[in-house]
């Protein structure tokens, strides 16, 4: 069973929900999916003894068309797509734990991610710092078309903003990519919990942080200083121009973007 198209990402490849996963057109390559049980993401819950869909969510690292796989390794660039189950965890919505981009020997930093959100409704809730002060703290909430953008160094986690619809998404991320879930399982979790009250989110602030921010809740930002252009599926903007995502592998490209930068 599938759910419903709602943004073409580009090239042939169909999410799945029994099982959670993903199918593969002519000429696509991709890999099994891992799958993220609910015991491996309790730590950072709300409530960690809280009933949800099992599994959670399925990831395929690494997916493309055929013709491109050598300049994918070239580039060091990856893509992901993710699927996640519909429910919600207790009364938090479906998500994933949180973590850290780990520096990438490949260019010595933590580096960005690019999403896509395809179907459902994501927000991506991100803060600058995994430490007793988180730093700024945004929830950037994404509909079908539209993507957003995760800096070098913040942490974050995806949420499914709408229970009743399973969220898929796709990502440009660096190929040697590492996730750090130190500071956030200390802590138990992001700045912010999200919590369901009916279909609709609310956020409590997680006790466990020296210093309580404030979050702010909005839509992505265009991204235009990073060359992106809305609504053209970011695969087809990276073979329109690979320069345009090469800011994820090489951060550096961007370096004066990250200061400041707002999602």
């Amino acid at each position: 069973m599938s759910p419903p198209a709602c943004f073409d990402p580009g090239f042939d490849i169909r999410p799945t929900l029994h099982p959670l996963g993903f199918t593969y057109g002519p000429r696509v390559f991709g890999p099994e999916c891992e799958i993220r049980r609910l015991d491996a993401i309790r730590p950072s819950l709300r409530d960690p003894a809280c009933a949800g869909p099992d599994p959670v969510y399925a990831i395929a690292m690494d997916v493309g068309t055929e013709d491109q796989r050598a300049d994918l390794l070239a580039r060091n660039l990856l893509y992901g797509a993710v699927v996640y189950a519909a429910g919600r965890l207790g009364d938090e919505p479906v998500r994933s734990q949180g973590h850290v981009h780990a520096i990438s020997a490949s260019c010595g930093a933590s580096t960005p991610e690019l999403y896509e959100i395809w179907s459902g409704r994501a927000v991506i809730l991100m803060q600058e710092s995994d430490g007793d002060d988180p730093g700024r703290c945004f929830a950037v909430s994404a509909g079908p078309g539209e993507t957003v953008v995760v800096p070098p160094g913040w942490a974050h986690a995806t949420i499914s903003a709408d229970p009743r619809r399973p969220l898929v998404f796709g990502a440009w991320c660096v190929r040697d990519f590492g996730f750090d879930y130190t500071g956030v399982r200390a802590h138990g979790g992001l700045a912010w919990f999200p919590v369901l009250e009916g279909d609709r989110l609310r956020w409590e602030a997680n006790p466990r942080y020296a210093h309580e921010r404030p979050l702010v809740e909005k839509s992505p930002e265009p991204y235009s200083a990073l060359g992106l252009r809305p609504r053209v599926p970011i695969w087809r903007q990276y073979l329109d121009d690979p320069e345009t995502v090469m800011w994820v592998p090489r951060p550096e490209r961007a370096a004066a973007q990250w200061h400041g930068f707002v999602p």
